[in-house]
């Protein structure tokens, strides 16, 4: 440790500091632990208050439905408000933030979620602003022809892939007449482009303002790019590559404009339990703000670096330059408020709250990003885009835009450069949504919903009430259909349209494409103009989501349908109960099956989170289906058990068979990783074994039912061991 002020910082994060991140952006080093230990100082006991006030709120809530097992709507809101958990409305406004990316502000498209502490899976989202149609169809169970996993190039899939793509065109950038299927020429002539058809007659597009650039020559252009829906659609030419040489117009490839925006995850994504951990996670965030992070790396038995993508060039029609950027725009997820680091200690010896932490050295690091001139550079806007999860409450809300006002003031910003989004993932804002909103009317660029972490809130929530359905049912439950809708057409009534984003959640399934392909546009039909997807091929595939819906559209006629009566029955919707009818109480064959899914899903991904800091991967689940996990998925299953056993719907013996049990599943499904470590043959040694088991059993008495605290400890003290073994 390294005293610095009044703290003590760790010796790797201060070196850091000093050596990686002030020295290029000519901050004093004593100009900024000074300023640190203010802020520290300022906002570390308030910090400390609202955790309290949580657990105080919870104690009355558990307290009040034990005296009130029968309680109706009406009756809970009034005892909520009495207690200020539930907020009086405000009166309706518009949010006030200026200065937004018009990735934000004006375009809809997927939104890409990626662990930050994973170098290249960082540059992979934040290179996923284009992608390859084809490669994206081909290697997808979209397409059903052919053969997919023989590794040679199948033409019989090919085709299909083709044959979709001329569909796709068709339905995106219609011709005036006849098809893209019978395209056999694209060339430009008297600044406009034509299309000649097989019968030999020339087209245009229908809509002749779609096109809006090009490159090469006017004859042959290697690529032309075209518009639709403020999203982008690249098709290239080339008549001697591999797919060209035998495609009529010469058509090598169709890239997408795909994730639009990248959230860097610093939170539910990442194992950061230590010093050591925060600098791997800030470092990455540091190369993508100076635009020299890369990664090299065997692929095909070729070494290979991968960087940041540099933005595209294009010649208009009428002869100027069209550029458009290479990237995703990115926003930061930092941690919430409730975990602490000892990564710094303050000045009375204490570990500070990791989202000041957070809030500082992320702020810092993206002064390189506001003072760059180069090529690669994020926001064009001069922005900051920090995405603040687990917030409960206006009150939160404030403390964290108050945090942000102090950290401008210490480098010297202009006021409202840090915007905020909001994670509409806790009982408490969901409830006060508009309230929220309001607290962050000035910075707020985004919220959110997402079925996992709001769902395992409200388990905790409602823990005293009774016992909660099970997770299928939960996804029909009236109180999670009107989160969903609450969440967006408040967001709308704020004032959201054209200037934040609304988004919607996960899809968890990054090998069931079709699947993805089949539902996830339902989530533009509801008004989001922004949803979450775990993979750059999947964004690629959603995009074509925003070609099929006219997100702007749907959320204008949503708009004009929004009335206040409607918001205020939404909070009676939010309280209904999801509760087991106990009088016909699930058989015993699908409580045994609901406990097996949850065991399996918590060990499968606690395992790889503590012997090897994967705090988000693909996880087999128990039918040997890979799901996208993190620790969202981790506390609703954790809080799912837990409930059940205070209710007795199922017994600690039961559930200690199953962890037992599927312990020995769990370690078949990895006995392919040399690395791995057994959990069945010594259980009871095994720290990953009794972390799940703890997470279960103490699942109840964890602060809003948050895994951070158990999975922290065990983490650390399976490196501590790891350490010992090595020496």
């Amino acid at each position: 440790m390294q005293n610095r002020a009044s703290l003590r910082v760790a010796t790797v994060l201060c070196d850091f500091i000093e050596q990686d991140v002030l020295p290029g952006l000519a901050i004093e080093k004593q100009y900024f632990w000074q300023n640190f230990c203010q802020i520290i100082e300022q906002f570390s006991t308030r910090n400390g208050e609202l955790l309290a006030q949580r657990q105080q709120l919870q104690q009355q809530i558990d307290q009040w439905f034990g005296k009130h097992p029968n309680a109706t709507v009406t009756e809970e809101k009034a005892f909520l408000r009495g207690i200020g958990y539930l907020v009086e409305e405000v009166a309706d406004f518009s949010i006030e933030t200026s200065a937004v990316d018009p990735e934000i502000s004006q375009i809809a498209g997927p939104q890409l979620v990626v662990p930050i502490k994973n170098a290249r899976y960082a540059l992979n989202a934040s290179n996923a602003r284009w992608g390859s149609l084809y490669d994206a169809l081909y290697g997808s169970d979209i397409i059903s022809a052919g053969n997919r996993e023989s590794g040679r190039y199948d033409p019989l899939r090919g085709a299909s892939v083709i044959d979709f793509s001329r569909a796709f065109l068709d339905d995106s950038l219609p011709l005036k007449s006849g098809s893209h299927r019978n395209a056999v020429r694209y060339h430009i002539e008297n600044k406009q482009l034509h299309i000649t058809q097989r019968n030999g007659e020339q087209s245009v597009l229908a809509a002749p303002a779609q096109w809006v650039g090009y490159r090469g020559n006017t004859e042959q252009p290697d690529c032309i790019l075209l518009q639709h829906h403020r999203l982008h659609i690249e098709i290239q030419f080339d008549r001697d590559g591999q797919i060209g040489r035998n495609d009529a117009a010469g058509i090598e490839d169709i890239l997408l404009e795909s994730a639009v925006t990248a959230i860097q995850d610093c939170e539910d994504s990442v194992a950061a339990v230590d010093a050591e951990d925060k600098v791997a996670v800030y470092k990455n965030w540091l190369g993508l703000m100076r635009g020299d992070l890369q990664v090299a790396f065997n692929k095909g038995g070729q070494r290979q670096t991968r960087r940041l993508a540099k933005d595209r060039d294009y010649c208009t029609p009428a002869g100027g330059n069209y550029r458009i950027a290479g990237r995703s725009l990115l926003l930061l997820r930092n941690v919430g408020h409730l975990m602490s680091s000892d990564a710094v200690i303050d000045p009375q010896g204490r570990p500070i709250p990791e989202g000041i932490l957070d809030a500082v050295i992320t702020a810092t690091i993206a002064l390189y990003d506001l003072r760059s001139s180069g090529e690669i550079k994020n926001s064009r806007s001069d922005s900051i885009y920090i995405v603040k999860p687990k917030m409960h409450g206006p009150e939160e809300v404030s403390f964290a835009c108050e945090l942000f006002d102090a950290v401008e003031t210490m480098l010297s910003l202009k006021k409202k450069t840090i915007k905020i989004g909001i994670m509409d993932e806790e009982r408490r804002t969901s409830l006060n949504l508009k309230a929220c909103i309001y607290a962050a009317r000035e910075r707020i660029i985004f919220i959110n919903t997402g079925f996992l972490d709001r769902t395992g809130d409200e388990i905790h929530s409602t823990m005293a009430r009774g016992a909660t359905l099970c997770k299928e049912q939960m996804k029909q439950s009236r109180w999670l259909q009107a989160y969903e809708k609450s969440n967006v057409a408040i967001g709308l009534q704020c004032g959201f349209s054209g200037r934040a984003q609304i988004g919607k959640g996960m899809w968890a399934m990054p090998d069931e494409m079709k699947k993805m392909l089949d539902c996830k546009g339902e989530q533009l039909q509801s008004g989001a103009n922004c949803a979450w997807v775990p993979s750059p091929t999947a964004a690629t595939l959603h995009a074509i989501h925003y070609h099929q819906t006219d997100v702007t559209a749907i959320q204008q006629a949503l708009k004009e349908n929004l009335c206040d009566s409607e918001q205020r029955n939404y909070r009676d919707e939010l309280l209904h109960p999801a509760t087991i009818d106990l009088d016909n109480p699930p058989d015993s064959e699908t409580v045994q099956k609901e406990i097996d899914n949850n065991v399996q899903a918590i060990l499968g991904y606690v395992v790889r989170w503590i012997d090897s800091g994967i705090g988000c991967s693909k996880v087999p689940n128990i039918q040997h289906i890979d799901l996208m996990e993190d620790r969202a998925t981790l506390r609703i299953a954790s809080q799912h058990l837990a409930n059940w056993l205070r209710h007795e719907i199922c017994s600690k013996e039961q559930v200690l068979g199953s962890l037992h049990r599927m312990a020995r599943i769990v370690d078949k499904q990895n006995e392919n990783d040399d690395e791995y470590r057994s959990m069945s043959g010594d259980p009871e040694e095994n720290i990953a074994f009794n972390a799940a088991r703890a997470l279960i059993f103490e699942g109840e008495r964890q602060p809003s039912g948050y895994t951070e605290p158990l999975l922290h400890a065990m983490r650390r003290e399976r490196k501590q061991r790891d350490k010992e073994n090595l020496s």
